[in-house]
């Protein structure tokens, strides 16, 4: 049955802004791992830049303010997510996790946050209506951010641990040293404890805040300490003993460890940043210039496949293994090159030896043969010089013809695959010729696009479509 429960001012301050700071760090999450969850139209969206994640949470909570219950509260965020998502993800079970948290969030309604530089005071007691609208639990983040600093990823990946949610989060610094990490801090919703320089001042402000925080939020039922301090332990324990839940939190070169002192498990997060896979098509235009080079370099036409992965790594910081992994085409680097036969040609002497590669190219002719009457009827209009010049689909077919005819020495004998012709479209106008045809808005793939070119013959082979000269 639908919750029609009127919003109170507490839950706009809190619920509202818990809800819009939960969504925020959620499509940034999301845009990072599967950028393939997010729309199309806002993939492009810089989701992680903490100006435009103040933006979107005043918006949303601007937004949900306009709510008059927390059914509607939930529709609201419900329908927003809808647009900014693919279809396929909303009917997700992971969506469906997301949601349930957003439903948590918008039911649970939180204590007084502690007040700068001093320990929070001990909340009125509540009347009789209050008592009874009082949350199941809430959880709380303590932060030694001299110590231990904590990315937004991060703290979703927190809250994702626990099972009630993070309403209270304290942070603990000289913050007179910490240039402007109050002024992001404070933006993500922290409430700032200020302490005067000095070893472990953090730590031990920290601690005698914590030890005394069950006092002041008797609803809190889990809490994180977040240090890589080992002294700290000493307050994990005092506060366990009444009964909390208590996360330690620490760090460990590239991860974060995350220990369930109740029960012992241990979570890990990694803070290596996940690169962006490369599309394939982009990639075979990357390894190829890159042996062009080598090949320039050093004279010679066969390239060890070692070289050209180190190379690799060095111009994208990407490894190729796992590119080839990402891409479901294997496990090894060659793997990739074994994809394009049409593109490279492998040669391994033996067991004993590396793995050569080179491209498979088309030569060209010292010279370019003398043309008949036809072919110059054919070929009378120059080729674009450059993108913008393409302005029509007339100009698009020229600039193909010119590449085929390149490719090809100007024989209708001969032809091109059709990788070949995309790669080198892409390397002469530097725009995909997929995307150009996009654009038009023709409702055509390449390959259709080319059988309704005049001049140019598209046959399909053994070894894949194959492009010509009419």
């Amino acid at each position: 049955m639908p919750d029609r429960t009127p919003l109170s001012a507490t839950q706009e301050s809190v619920a509202i802004s818990a809800i819009s700071r939960y969504i925020a760090q959620t499509l940034t999450s999301i845009h990072e791992q599967h950028p393939e969850w997010i729309a199309e139209k806002y993939r492009k969206t810089p989701w992680a830049k903490p100006d435009f994640q103040a933006v979107l949470m005043g918006k949303l909570t601007k937004t949900f303010k306009a709510a008059s219950d927390t059914n509607s509260l939930l529709q609201t965020a419900k329908n927003y997510l809808q647009i900014l998502l693919t279809p396929q993800f909303i009917n997700s079970v992971q969506f469906s996790k997301i949601f349930a948290k957003i439903q948590q969030l918008a039911t649970a309604q939180t204590a007084p946050a502690p007040s700068q530089n001093t320990v929070s005071p001990k909340p009125p007691t509540p009347t009789a209506h209050q008592t009874n609208s009082l949350p199941a639990g809430i959880a709380i983040l303590l932060l030694d951010v001299e110590n231990l600093q904590l990315t937004i990823e991060t703290e979703k990946f927190l809250e994702g641990i626990c099972h009630y949610p993070v309403q209270i989060k304290v942070a603990f610094a000289n913050w007179r040293s910490m240039g402007k990490k109050d002024a992001e801090f404070h933006q993500r919703g922290y409430q700032l404890i200020h302490v005067p320089p000095g070893k472990d001042s953090a730590d031990l402000k920290m601690a005698t805040v914590g030890a005394s925080i069950f006092v002041h939020y008797p609803t809190a039922k889990e809490i994180f300490v977040c240090s890589s301090d080992r002294a700290l332990t000493h307050l994990s324990n005092t506060l366990q003993a009444h009964g909390l839940t208590v996360f330690q939190v620490r760090k460990q070169i590239d991860k974060i460890i995350v220990l369930n002192s109740k029960t012992g498990q241990i979570e890990t997060h990694s803070l290596a940043t996940l690169p962006e896979i490369t599309p394939l098509e982009q990639l075979v235009i990357q390894l190829k210039e890159l042996i062009k080079k080598e090949q320039q370099r050093t004279s010679a036409q066969w390239i060890k496949i070692s070289t050209i992965s180190a190379l690799f790594k060095e111009n994208y910081g990407l490894a190729l293994n796992q590119l080839a992994e990402q891409h479901l085409l294997g496990n090894k680097t060659r793997d990739i090159f074994l994809k394009y036969p049409t593109e490279f040609v492998l040669h391994k002497p033996s067991e004993k030896f590396q793995t050569y590669v080179t491209l498979f190219e088309v030569k060209l002719p010292p010279h370019p043969p003398i043309l008949n009457n036809k072919e110059n009827s054919n070929n009378t209009q120059a080729a674009p010089a450059k993108l913008t010049d393409i302005n029509s689909l007339e100009d698009l077919e020229t600039a193909l013809v010119k590449i085929v005819s390149d490719l090809t020495g100007n024989s209708p004998d001969n032809s091109v695959f059709l990788s070949n012709l995309g790669s080198e479209f892409h390397r002469q106008y530097g725009k995909q010729i997929t995307q150009i045809i996009k654009d038009f808005n023709i409702g055509r793939k390449f390959p259709k696009f080319l059988q309704s070119c005049a001049s140019l013959q598209l046959t399909k082979t053994e070894k894949g479509w194959q492009v010509s000269l009419k």
